[in-house]
């Protein structure tokens, strides 16, 4: 029997539990449409003040150096002859902290100071977080320039964040360029973390901009002996980055963070941690390879600096990847629901290409752990003997250290997400928040298996409410609660830089309004359920909660992706999806009777057909209303990506794209129809 038929069915016994724990107390009663605040149990009595001693986000860096001077900081691995990745070689704490001084010095003999802008752009490397660190001691604005954007946003947030000065990897030194010269007004000095070349420079130099190696720029504060004596009194209320969130429309927004919200919002990880007996020690090790550009990842790299703990940076190749792993052993790895599905994919691959009798013991262990999980058992009780025979081979192969997965930024599939907790003898959890809130604002919690499929509870450092949204049919105050989640604490925002007019639209009485549709579940955790903008009106005028919908049909095993779109002129809806390539073929080349390559297969009527019958039956399954059934479907064997300007770097939909992109397809399909 294959494992993903054990998962629906234990998922079920295990809902059939009772939900007898609750993990957070009301603070605050319902009024007026707006539902009970609430907060994580483990503060009812009050959130946990910050040291004193603990003023920005360099103070918090310059302690870990002071704790741990010696301890391994930032790793690369180094590159043997022939491209073959060797080990990884590591700088110390103090180490760091003599170069990140020789940049600040640098920087401060160019006449930037407090409250100035600098760029990084490019991806996670030592230089990133050097020259982050450079920023927080100086007391500037840093502002990531996404790796995955082209040259047009990036002179966006060049010009509307005034940026002077940007540190640039090699090989995205001619994009930066590409910016002038409207970009020259501001941009006076390129950092490259690599080489450039001569014709690179004199075109910097045409536009009245410096540009400089690494090393070279280090030399120029060289004489500046006054560096340290020099380092500007930091407040917590000062930004210490701005982050340009993607957008699926528009502008990039400036997102103002400050020293405060970091340190908040590490200080309520750290708290929650404690609580379960899993907090982050000097002797954890990190793997940087998610975007520093983003939030996520950001507050993660602070958070382990704080511990004094070791961060190893990947080849940037994400083929490379579990080799990055299995050589560095990180004790925690954060992912994207996409990096997930991989590993997932490539397991089960595995196991089915194992012998009979690997296989069938596979099977067995895997339903026997998961029966016991469900049941109540921690993961490490659930099955030791098994644990050891057979799922630590997993783990092995994730370095063999692993010992806590936490996702974020979309959600992760409920299949996906209860098979890598029973196989990987690591804790697997789901996490949410927004930029706004300084990445996480819910985490679940381990050995928590109710919590398969949410975000779990507050961490201890947030006010949650839900407000009602009755043009959507959500109500807070229902016995069911759901609504608009807002969110109220330190870790959030400052505002929109330069964009009151959009602060003001967010920030309501000190609340936060996410624009995510969330479901209290009864043990306190969140489920998010909708987003609250993507609805639209077909011609019989009923409204259409599209992300609820793409949701629901992605537990259709024969496809991977999906985006649907419905007309305002048009009674019913449409898809286009990405096909499970494995599924697909192993339909085709039974029942299907279907020949050719993957292009060929998804091309043919028959295939079209048959996934549209799969969506059907998870429609009849989940009892959808005859309006919210797919009619027609076009298949892209492609997967959705970036490339196409479809996802964000959040890996959201960019919904205006995918109509232009596809446009031809859903005339095709409605065109059919008739």
């Amino acid at each position: 029997m294959c494992v993903c038929n054990y998962i629906d069915t234990e998922i079920e016994i295990e809902v059939m539990m009772g939900r007898e724990k609750k993990f957070v107390v009301e603070i605050e009663e319902a009024k007026d449409g707006k539902g009970s605040v609430y907060r994580n149990e483990s503060v009812k009595d009050g959130f946990k003040p910050l040291p004193q001693r603990l003023q920005s986000c360099w103070d918090s860096f310059c302690e870990s150096v002071e704790k741990y001077p010696e301890n391994r900081m930032l790793g690369e691995r180094e590159m043997l002859p022939g491209g073959k990745a060797g080990e990884y070689r590591w700088l110390s704490y103090r180490q760091v902290h003599q170069v990140v001084m020789q940049v600040g010095a640098s920087m401060l003999a160019q006449g930037i100071s407090q409250g100035g802008r600098c760029g990084i752009y490019g991806a996670n490397c030592p230089q990133w977080i050097i020259t982050m660190q450079a920023c927080n001691a100086l007391g500037l604005y840093c502002v990531p320039l996404y790796d995955t954007l082209g040259a047009g946003a990036v002179e966006y947030i060049i010009c509307h964040a005034e940026i002077s000065i940007a540190f640039v990897e090699s090989n995205k030194i001619s994009e930066i360029l590409k910016t002038f010269p409207y970009t020259q007004k501001y941009l006076k000095t390129i950092v490259s973390f690599g080489e450039f070349t001569q014709d690179q420079k004199q075109t910097a130099a045409n536009f009245g901009c410096n540009i400089y190696s690494w090393d070279d720029f280090l030399l120029l504060g060289k004489k500046n002996k006054q560096f340290e004596l020099d380092l500007p009194t930091k407040k917590r209320a000062d930004i210490c980055t701005i982050m340009y969130t993607s957008g699926t429309t528009g502008d990039p927004k400036g997102v103002m963070i400050s020293n405060e919200a970091v340190l908040s919002i590490i200080s309520g990880v750290n708290h929650h941690l404690e609580t379960i007996d899993e907090e982050f020690r000097e002797n954890d090790v990190y793997l940087s390879y998610l975007p520093l550009a983003h939030i996520f990842d950001r507050v993660m790299e602070e958070l382990f600096i704080s511990k004094g703990a070791s961060i190893g940076f990947w080849q940037k190749d994400i083929k490379k990847l579990l080799d990055d792993i299995k050589e560095l052993k990180p004790t925690a790895l954060c992912a994207v629901p996409r990096v997930l599905d991989r590993i997932y994919s490539g397991l089960l691959e595995k196991v089915s290409s194992a012998g009979i009798l690997r296989h069938t013991l596979f099977n067995a262990a895997y339903s026997y752990k998961l029966r016991n999980i469900s049941k109540g058992y921690k993961h490490k009780e659930a099955a030791p003997t098994f644990d050891k025979l057979i799922f630590n081979k997993i783990n092995q192969g994730l370095g063999g250290n692993l010992r806590l997965i936490l996702s974020g930024a979309a959600p992760l599939s409920p299949t996906v997400e209860t098979f890598l907790r029973t196989v990987t003898c690591a804790h697997v959890l789901q996490g949410y928040g927004l930029t706004e809130t300084c990445a996480g604002s819910f985490v679940a919690r381990p050995d928590e298996f109710s919590m398969i499929g949410t975000v779990g509870p507050p961490l201890p450092i947030v006010d949650i409410r839900l407000e009602s949204v009755p043009d959507m049919g959500y109500d807070a105050l229902s016995s069911t609660p759901r609504g608009e989640i807002c969110i109220r604490g330190k870790c959030l925002f400052s505002g929109y830089y330069k964009r009151e007019d959009l602060t003001k639209e967010v920030m309501i009485d000190e609340w936060f309004h996410t624009g995510d549709i969330g479901e209290w579940q009864p043990d306190g955790s969140m489920k998010i359920i909708d987003r609250k903008k993507n609805i639209f009106k077909l011609s019989q005028g009923e409204y259409v909660s599209v992300e609820n919908l793409e949701s629901i049909y992605s537990l259709c095993s024969s496809i991977d992706s999906i985006w649907i779109y419905g007309s305002s002129y048009k009674s019913y809806l449409v898809a286009v999806v990405n096909p499970n390539i494995e599924s697909l073929e192993h339909w085709a080349a039974g029942e299907g009777q279907v020949s050719g390559d993957i292009d060929t297969i998804c091309k043919n009527p028959k295939a079209r057909d048959y996934i549209l019958g799969e969506l059907t039956k998870i429609g009849k399954e989940k009892k959808l209303k005859g309006f919210e059934f797919i009619k027609a479907v076009h298949i892209d064997p492609v997967p959705f990506d970036m490339e196409r300007d479809l996802l964000t770097p959040t890996y959201k939909k960019k919904r205006n794209k995918f109509y232009n992109y596809y446009q031809t397809a859903v005339e095709d399909m409605y065109e059919k129809i008739h």
